[in-house]
C-alpha cells in the first residue's frame, strides 16, 4: 500500500493555534519534512511528538522530492510543514505535490493557519475578491514595475514582505498608489496591526 502526503498547516505565532487534526496527523505519519528543522523541532516538542524530521527547503527541494516520492511509493506517509502557516503558500513544496499528483499518490491538505487570510480578515479591506502576489522582488526596479500594473486594479492586493524591506516597499507603494488605503500586519503577532491612512 502506498503512503500519503499530508500538507499540514502550522501556527503562525501562537503554538496553541494548531488544529486537533494537524496534531493527529503529525502523530500518525512516518516522516516530517520541514523548511527549517530547528524551528519545527520546537513545535513537535511542544506537541510531545517524536518523529523523524528532515529538511525540505528551496535549496534542496528537487533532490528531496525524488527521495520523498520513493518513500511514499514504499508505503511511508509524510507530513510537509513550513515554518509557519500553510505550506506551498510562498513556501517550498510545489515540486513535491506536483510530482506526487503526477504519479497517482494521495495528497491530503490539513487546513489551518494562513497569514494572508488572517491579515485580510482583520484588515477592514474588501475581502470578497482579492489578489495575492506573494513576496515582491527584492530589486526595486522589478518591484516598481509590478506595482504599476496594479495601479487601476479595484480588488484588494495582498503581498508578503521581509521586515528588512518593508519600509522600502511601503515607500514604493506610496509613490505609486498615493493616498490609497494601506494595511500592514504581522499575522504571527497578537499585537494590533497598523493602518496607514488614506481613502477606501
Amino acid at each position: 500500500m502506498k503512503g500519503t502526503l499530508f500538507i499540514v498547516a502550522t501556527p503562525i505565532g501562537n503554538l496553541d493555534d494548531i488544529t486537533f487534526r494537524a496534531v493527529e496527523t503529525l502523530n500518525s505519519i512516518d516522516i516530517v519534512l520541514a523548511e527549517d528543522t530547528r524551528h519545527s523541532k520546537k513545535l513537535l516538542k511542544h506537541l510531545n511528538i517524536a518523529k523523524p524530521i528532515r529538511a525540505f527547503h528551496e535549496h534542496n527541494e528537487r533532490e528531496k522530492t525524488k527521495a520523498s516520492i520513493n518513500e511514499l511509493h514504499s508505503g511511508k506517509s509524510i507530513a510537509l510543514i513550513s515554518d509557519a502557516g500553510t505550506p506551498l503558500i510562498s513556501d517550498p513544496g510545489f515540486s513535491l505535490v506536483a510530482q506526487a499528483k503526477k504519479e497517482g499518490l494521495r495528497v491530503v491538505p490539513i487546513p489551518g493557519a494562513s497569514a494572508l487570510i488572517a491579515a485580510l480578515s482583520a484588515s477592514g479591506l474588501a475581502s470578497g475578491s482579492f489578489t495575492f502576489l506573494g513576496f515582491l522582488s527584492s530589486k526595486k526596479t522589478a518591484r516598481i514595475k509590478l506595482l504599476k500594473t496594479l495601479l487601476y486594479q479595484t480588488k484588494t492586493s495582498i503581498f508578503y514582505e521581509s521586515p528588512k524591506r518593508i519600509l522600502a516597499t511601503l515607500n514604493d507603494m506610496y509613490a505609486i498608489f498615493g493616498s490609497c488605503l494601506l494595511y500592514t500586519s504581522d499575522a504571527a503577532d497578537d499585537t494590533p496591526c497598523v493602518d496607514l491612512g488614506g481613502r477606501r
